[in-house]
């Protein structure tokens, strides 16, 4: 490899097998690693190029991944996959998607046209309260984001109306009637996108997600394609993302995996427990955290040389 790493990038690039953690501040090299340890398991022959499948958070950082191997692989090597999690959902979605009677053809909405798409439509909704007259739209943008944060938290509409009537006798009646509105409306949202051909972000990752949970032979040929998962930028996941990385690791029900299993594992997580900057999307920092309890028995190596910024740039950092 054209690229030297210190002792520490050394370790983590050469894990063999079984879960690694990787903490790694800003610019300790994070990208530099994973993508040495894609081409360190492609040169070894642990894994071919079509086994291997590394999620980013960002696109900018996919395309850097890709282009380092690019420029290590021989011409006309096979096709690795690396991407953003929505892109890996969205390809999956697009070829499997009909089992669940899906449109492949369906449309990716930015925030702004699940705006338009929920606002046309406003008066499809069982709203009251959150649609006074005077001004239909008012809370539209609030209740977007908070069906987001659902799907953020993996919650779907079903979940939701069980809360919800759970809490009749608890909350306060104004209070039970807005959260009742926003359950029904999240029930008839849902399924106007379906029958409109017409995903969020967020429905990506959910509707891979019910995918794999009602479809088991999907889940079990993606499960047994990857043989080595990386995740780039893992305090940046949320709770859904976390639980679509640990279902392709050890399957639906990862939590009641035997420690064997859990050893076996061929995940690798890169994260800095100081840089949780995606908050407000949902991202939670507790993943890494819970990264420890799903495999104990991890190898963890924590970088600290930074390759980014001076010494005197450093100091004031730590300082603060």
């Amino acid at each position: 490899m054209s690229v030297e790493f210190n002792e520490q990038q050394k370790k983590a690039v050469e894990h063999k097998s079984g879960p690694l953690l990787i903490i790694a501040g800003a610019g300790t090299g994070k990208t530099a690693v994973v993508t040495g340890r894609i081409l360190y398991l492609l040169k070894k022959k642990l894994a071919k190029p079509s086994e291997i499948l590394a999620l980013t958070f960002m696109e900018k950082a996919a395309n850097e991944m890709i282009e380092r191997i690019d420029i290590e692989m021989p011409l006309g090597y096979e096709e690795i996959s690396i991407s953003t999690f929505h892109s890996f959902c969205d390809r999956i979605l697009r070829q499997e998607g009909f089992f669940l009677g899906m449109d492949p053809n369906y449309k990716l909405m930015t925030e702004a046209e699940s705006y338009a798409f929920f606002k046309r439509n406003i008066f499809k909704f069982p709203l009251e309260t959150l649609r006074p007259l005077n001004a239909p739209a008012k809370f539209v943008g609030e209740i977007l984001n908070f069906y987001s944060r659902l799907q953020d938290e993996d919650v779907g509409f079903e979940e939701f109306s069980k809360y919800v009537k759970s809490k009749k006798n608890v909350l306060e009646k104004e209070e039970y009637v807005e959260m009742k509105e926003l359950a029904d409306t999240y029930k008839v949202w849902t399924e106007l996108k379906e029958k409109e051909a017409r995903m969020s972000f967020g429905d990506l990752i959910a509707n891979t997600l019910k995918l794999f949970r009602e479809k088991p032979h999907i889940l079990k040929k993606y499960r047994e394609r990857f043989k080595y998962v990386l995740v780039d930028e893992y305090q940046d996941t949320n709770y859904a993302q976390n639980v679509l990385v640990n279902t392709l690791m050890l399957g639906e029900n990862y939590e009641k995996a035997t420690l064997q299993e859990r050893k076996k594992a061929n995940i690798t997580v890169v994260g800095d427990d100081d840089q949780a900057i995606y908050k407000f999307r949902g991202a939670a920092i507790s993943n890494i955290l819970q990264f420890k309890e799903v495999y104990p028995d991890l190898k963890r190596v924590v970088l600290t040389q930074n390759y980014r910024s001076n010494q005197e740039i450093l100091d004031c950092a730590y300082g603060l």
